[in-house]
């Protein structure tokens, strides 16, 4: 049957072909496309936390952690001038790479000599970890970290490398992994967002391939991150008119709540309808907790001065550090910070001076990073919140021609985990000799994603979401749990 028409336009009586499924035949067109969709499993995955989507739920199993602090040095940091300490790359130091593939990294063509590290090294802690001397600081931390060398990735490029760390995809509209542990446990905080993401606050952008990088996919948009703005009100939209009342922004609210709750009882299936019943309801009440949460007046000056606020090199990650303290403290699932903008030496993007770009950003972030596990660990938090710190691929041992940095390097990174679950003091996972390729015990991304969900009680291959007739999951087919790494 033909949809009825007017020059070309859906009719006005039934203004979509929704409406008129729904009102032909007293309702039986709408039923028959409902049936056909299920048969065909194209149907959304009906919500199982009922009108609060957020609301807090137990995971597959329990979790050593209960949040998730994720520091993202945005732009790829070299791992052979931070955690990956490579003496054979000093005596190498100026020589050519024997069969080195001119396409590994962004610059085709462009990979000079093997360049040794302009950084001194030192063990640290009973571990014996190699830390660079830009890390002062976090160096005092390393029995609390578990450092895995052998990370790689399957992209060069930062947008799709971006998305791939973030959401287990290359490819946009996929769900990143705050989102996906939302929609995996809900929150603790009903005042709060769930998921909360801060960004360069220095104006040199936001992270390439921007939102995309927390946002939720296919899964309901409630689960996606909240982006506090770097200037002006973090949150927009946040403070009711100056002409409202409190009395009348409830009423309103009260009204709107029983008209879509009357109209989801009649439609169940619009899931999306529920996470913006509860969308209005967390925005009413944001109004009195965000501001609470985001004054770092409340925090003593003792406190202050550990983060660093008082330091004009790091005030502003130190600041972001101390809220992300303060979210996970009131029950947010999952805050991610990102250190650096978009444009190359704008970020962790070392390709013309990698001791200047990487001397810089160190700077801002050790003295933060590490006041953060301190300050978890005297609070009894540290136990319970998983510290992720890590890029999104690693940087070539080369030269890049033309200058004294260095190119992207999908086959090997560092990232290190402390915290919930984790087994300080652990050293996983191999490069080769001059820190090229990951060699021993190697970690893929999917892998990463697997250990993260695991530290949160989650089982990456029950996690799944039925998008457009399959189960979607954040590893997709593949991912094994690092547990070298975890606590028995």
């Amino acid at each position: 049957m033909e949809f009825p028409t007017v020059f070309g336009t859906p009719s006005p009586v039934f203004g979509s072909r929704r409406n008129f499924l729904q009102r032909a035949g007293n309702g039986f067109g709408s039923l028959a496309l409902a049936g056909l969709l299920a048969q065909e499993g194209r149907l959304a995955a009906a919500t199982t936390t009922g009108l609060n989507p957020l609301a807090p739920h137990a995971g597959h199993f329990p979790g050593k952690a209960k949040s998730v602090i994720w520091l993202f040095m945005n732009g790829g940091p070299s791992q052979v001038d931070t955690w990956d300490y490579k003496p054979e790359l000093e005596k190498r130091d100026g020589k050519e790479l024997a069969g080195f593939d001119q396409t590994t990294g962004f610059f085709a063509g462009q990979g000079g000599p093997m360049m040794k590290s302009p950084f001194k090294f030192a063990r640290h802690g009973e571990s014996g970890a190699w830390v660079s001397e830009i890390f002062p600081q976090m160096a005092k931390h390393v029995d609390k970290m578990a450092f895995v060398y052998s990370c790689w990735t399957d992209s060069n490029n930062h947008s799709p490398a971006l998305f791939r760390i973030n959401t287990g995809s290359a490819r946009q509209g996929f769900p990143c992994v705050g989102a996906w542990t939302t929609y995996g446990l809900g929150s603790e905080s009903q005042n709060l967002p769930s998921f909360v993401v801060m960004y360069d606050t220095l104006g040199r952008g936001i992270p390439k391939g921007h939102a995309q990088n927390w946002g939720a996919g296919f899964l309901p948009s409630i689960f996606q991150g909240t982006a506090l703005k770097p200037q002006g009100d973090p949150i927009e939209n946040l403070n009711r008119s100056r002409d409202m009342t409190s009395e009348q922004q409830r009423s309103q609210l009260d009204l709107l709540a029983r008209l879509n709750r009357s109209h989801l009882e009649h439609h169940a299936a619009e899931t999306e309808l529920a996470a913006r019943i509860e969308s209005f309801e967390l925005a009413y009440r944001m109004q009195m907790a965000a501001p609470e949460a985001l004054d770092l007046a409340r925090e003593s000056e003792a406190t202050q001065k550990l983060y660093g606020l008082d330091n004009p090199k790091c005030a502003h990650f130190s600041k972001q550090c101390l809220i992300a303290r303060r979210m996970v403290e009131r029950g947010v699932r999952f805050v991610q910070i990102y250190s650096g903008g978009m444009e190359n030496e704008r970020s962790w993007d070392g390709h013309a001076n990698i001791a200047a770009n990487h001397t810089g950003f160190a700077a801002e972030t050790d003295q933060p990073i590490a006041a953060l596990l301190t300050d978890l660990s005297e609070r009894g938090m540290l136990d319970e919140t998983l510290i992720i710190w890590g890029g999104e691929f690693g940087r070539l041992p080369l030269v890049q021609k033309g200058g004294t940095g260095r190119d992207h390097n999908p086959h090997a990174f560092t990232t290190w985990f402390a915290g919930g679950g984790i087994k300080g003091g652990t050293l996983y996972g191999e490069t080769d000799e001059i820190g090229h390729k990951a060699l021993i015990d190697r970690v893929s991304v999917n892998d990463l994603h697997a250990t993260i969900l695991h530290t949160l009680g989650l089982n990456h291959e029950q996690l799944t979401y039925r998008y457009s007739g399959r189960d979607f999951r954040l590893t997709d087919v593949s991912g094994r749990v690092v547990k070298e790494i975890l606590k028995t």
